[in-house]
């Protein structure tokens, strides 16, 4: 689509040279005679760029600035001003002006000036078109996705992130449990308050207490002081409980009355401390045998779960995956890099147990690695070359030396237990065979869930 372009000159020579000139640039051009006359084809056309005289008759260049600055600010202004003129065009400049050129000019300065104009008033565009496009998706960051399945979870954060609800994330390790939680928050009336996040499987089971509830001074051997837990320091903000699912079971009753009184009790403390926190919780485990093991309890569950999300794993939103290599290679400095198409379509039909943070670990090595500005399929590692002959049509490529039969069998049976998060049963359905056959199969293959 061609770039509009308003000229606005009372010299007639100099403004049919001008229209010429970005004509043969290949722009279109509406030239004006005078700015009263420029400002009416500047409210017609809404052109891409302004290019004024300074000196006129009449209305000067410079209340056309003010005028075009005032209706359309992101519209670029290009003053003409005559040499020696240089304190007019800084006036310019500071009012708005996007650059100034001097008479006589250069032509083919003129074409420069006016090409770098259109490239930032590109580049501006393109950015307000991207902060649009995440207000109305809600605050993402990071968050690559427009699969049908990611749909649904921004919508689902659409809805609950202005409200009170606990909400409780679920999906494997990798999927972006931690980015969903700083999302809410971030598009919630919480977002200047703290976010605060601990993982309840990474603290010592002897600290875990302290950390999450904090302590008064002499609570145990080394407590020389009190110390704040993660809750008080989300006063007014948002708690990210990560891992929740591994909270040991001693702690789960007073983390219960933690929401259900919305008050806290530090560790060797006596008197409660009131709380206005809002929780967000995840966990990778399977929750609902957690609960039927008696690992974790079903009051917590429900209390934590108001509002529950579930994120699904990078196997199930293939669609996303070319997006997320364009997102990471440019995250970690590749923006000029690309991959050929055996190599993307290799990377997209993988099972990715570790999802979407194994997906940019593989992208950010490939680009140390690389050897040119295109990564090719042989530069993958040998897991990625091995699974691609199973392409997206499901049809079995086989290399032209021959291949073990056992040995075929044993990937199909792999990739059917890593496609469903390695439930037996669910992979015997997806295989279309017995439970107990793949149970035998993967006793007689001696496969093994990798952790």
């Amino acid at each position: 689509m061609k770039a509009k372009i308003v000229v606005i000159d009372d010299d007639t020579s100099l403004r049919r040279v001008l229209e010429y000139n970005l004509q043969e640039e290949g722009y279109e051009v509406a030239a004006a005679a005078s700015g009263e006359e420029g400002l009416k084809l500047f409210k017609q056309l809404q052109p891409d760029l302004v290019i004024t005289d300074m000196k006129m008759s009449g209305m000067d260049g410079l209340k056309v600035l003010h005028c075009v600055k005032e209706s359309s600010p992101d519209t670029l202004v290009i003053i003409i001003t005559a040499f020696g003129t240089v304190d007019v065009a800084v006036e310019a400049m500071k009012a708005g002006a996007y650059d100034y050129i001097t008479k006589p000019f250069n032509r083919e300065a003129l074409k420069l000036t006016v090409k770098k104009a259109l490239q930032f008033s590109g580049m501006a565009e393109e950015n307000k078109r991207l902060k649009d496009a995440l207000r109305d998706k809600a605050d993402f960051r990071s968050i690559v996705g427009s699969s049908a399945e990611m749909e649904k979870v921004f919508a689902m954060v659409r809805k609950v992130a202005d409200t009170e609800a606990a909400v409780f994330i679920t999906g494997e390790s990798g999927t972006g449990k931690e980015l969903i939680a700083r999302s809410i928050h971030a598009n919630s009336s919480r977002r200047d308050g703290p976010f605060v996040a601990i993982n309840c499987s990474a603290i010592p089971r002897d600290l875990l207490e302290s950390e999450l509830f904090g302590h008064t001074k002499g609570a145990f051997t080394g407590a020389i002081k009190e110390k704040s837990g993660k809750f008080q320091l989300a006063e007014g903000g948002t708690i990210f409980l990560d891992e929740v699912g591994e909270l040991l079971l001693e702690l789960q009753p007073k983390l219960l009355r933690v929401l259900q009184e919305k008050e806290v009790e530090l560790l060797g403390g006596t008197k409660p401390l009131k709380l206005d926190v809002r929780v967000i919780s995840a966990t990778s485990l399977n929750i609902e045998k957690a609960i039927a093991e008696g690992t974790f309890r079903e009051d917590l569950y429900y209390r934590l779960s108001v509002i529950p999300i579930h994120l699904p794993p990078l196997r199930e939103r293939r669609k996303d995956i070319p997006l997320l290599i364009k997102y990471f290679s440019v995250k970690h400095g590749g923006e000029t890099i690309s991959f050929d198409k055996e190599a993307m379509e290799a990377l997209t039909n993988f099972s990715w147990p570790g999802n979407v943070r194994e997906l940019e670990n593989t992208v950010e090595r490939l680009l140390i690695m690389r050897s040119g500005e295109v990564i090719s399929f042989g530069e993958l590692p040998d897991k990625f070359r091995e699974h691609s002959h199973n392409n997206n049509n499901g049809v079995i490529r086989l290399p032209d030396e021959g291949y073990s039969l056992e040995q075929l069998e044993r990937e199909v049976v792999v990739e059917a237990l890593e496609r469903n998060a390695w439930n037996q049963t669910a992979a015997a359905r997806f295989l279309r065979i017995p439970r107990h056959t793949l149970i035998y199969r993967i006793e007689k293959y001696n496969i093994e869930e990798e952790k």
